[in-house]
């Protein structure tokens, strides 16, 4: 065994780790319930499926302002730690769902963070 071993994971890892089987197991549930009650998928359908009222009107923007927002934080911050394929998060956004991408990200995030040299953060 090397004598520079990694540190043990941190609890921010676990926590988004864990955040992650929800986020793509509750979005597609709705997600695969919608194709079978819209017959398939076409994005016109599910864009006026989710401005068919004010409540999902709301959501839908307050989703898409979100998801603005994380987009920019994980391509700068995915520059600044030097960590790869931020387009993959962005990609896993949009074609699987912001739930799945953002908790992804921010687990790479700390477990980047913790392999960094020199890190000491708890």
């Amino acid at each position: 065994m090397s004598s520079s071993s990694s540190p043990p994971a941190r609890p921010l890892e676990y926590v988004f780790a864990a955040l992650t089987l929800p986020g793509v197991a509750l979005t597609w549930r709705y997600n695969l319930e919608y194709m079978q009650q819209a017959g398939g998928f076409t994005v016109e359908g599910f864009v006026a499926a989710a401005f068919a009222n004010p409540a999902a009107a709301s959501l839908s923007v307050d989703l898409l302002l979100v998801t603005l927002a994380v987009s920019i934080f994980i391509v700068v911050e995915a520059r600044r730690l030097g960590m790869r394929y931020a387009w993959l998060y962005l990609l896993l956004a949009i074609n699987v769902a912001m739930a799945f991408a953002c908790p992804l990200f921010l687990w790479m995030r700390e477990r980047q963070l913790r392999l960094r040299p020199g890190s000491a953060r708890a």
